[in-house]
């Protein structure tokens, strides 16, 4: 469990109502106004549709508080860090679309991103679908989910805004995926009502989002699908790195009867190329009772 303090938090409707929105794009930030206002920017420029955007504000001392009153977002407010899962909660009771989307205040939107999701919704056909954009990352990872290392700029200061859009209009190449689990992600603001969003139990943040994706799988979801030409270039700020973190893999375990790490490889199998007649199972073999016996000692 965590011992995360629940926080005091403010809600706020913004002059700017983006009448027409398509997806209501929820985005916490914590005193990184230079990347909030490129991610902003970036989905103003590069989206399709219009959409609603509602900025959950941490602190907000180094003036992102002002700016989003003067872009007269809708937004939430907490004078102390409410960590990722407070946070989306709190953003979403604003939210008055039909879908949710989910940002890091790090991430620039590419061209399209949004249209890709879309086509994939209509396509569906139904609510039952969690969907994610892949992100391109500037160093090596063992993230099989996205496209690295294309390195468009560590930072804000180095990031070559026309080399990026070269690379996605001409040279991105990366296949959909099964194990749609982390932003920038999507889902039906129906399913998120019925599983409560994101566990605050999890706050700040840390394995929320493999609990979010069980909850989904609970009320019948298995169309977990990440796509290729779904992109955002993501700067990765490790804003993370300011908050204690918590045990999220321990309390996973004690919720679930297994480990985080067989959800992500054996069930939602993220990352491995998407195959539509090879659908996602749950199998309980051995690797299951494996998991299932570490988290009992855990």
């Amino acid at each position: 469990m965590s011992n995360f303090p629940k926080p005091n938090i403010s809600f706020h409707k913004g002059s700017n109502q983006q009448e027409g929105a398509l997806f209501s794009i929820l985005i916490p930030t914590w005193n990184n106004l230079p990347y909030l206002k490129l991610c902003v920017q970036s989905i103003l420029k590069n989206s399709i549709y219009k959409h609603q955007i509602v900025i959950h504000v941490n602190q907000g001392t180094d003036g992102t508080l002002e700016w989003v009153k003067q872009q007269g977002y809708d937004y939430t407010y907490s004078e102390e860090n409410a960590g990722v899962c407070y946070a989306v909660n709190a953003s979403a009771t604003l939210a008055i679309t039909n879908y949710i989307a989910y940002f890091n205040d790090d991430m620039y939107a590419c061209p399209n991103w949004d249209g890709i999701l879309y086509d994939a919704i209509k396509a569906n056909g139904t609510e039952l679908f969690y969907y994610s954009g892949t992100m391109i990352e500037f160093e090596s990872g063992t993230n099989k989910a996205n496209l690295s290392p294309f390195n468009f700029g560590s930072d804000i200061d180095t990031f070559n805004e026309n080399a990026l859009l070269d690379f996605c209009k001409h040279s991105a190449n990366k296949q959909d995926w099964f194990g749609a689990c982390w932003p920038p992600s999507l889902v039906h603001k129906n399913l998120w009502d019925k599983v409560g969003g994101y566990s605050e139990t999890y706050s700040p943040g840390f394995y929320s989002d493999p609990d979010f994706a069980m909850k989904l799988w609970q009320t019948g979801v298995r169309d977990f699908k990440g796509f290729g030409k779904s992109l955002v270039y993501h700067f990765k700020c490790k804003s993370t790195g300011r908050v204690v973190r918590n045990d999220g893999r321990r309390t996973f375990m004690k919720t679930w009867g297994f480990t985080s790490s067989y959800l992500y490889k054996n069930v939602l199998r993220v990352g491995v190329p998407y195959q539509k007649n090879n659908p996602l199972t749950f199998n309980k073999g051995i690797s299951y009772l494996i998991s299932a016996a570490k988290s009992k000692m855990a």
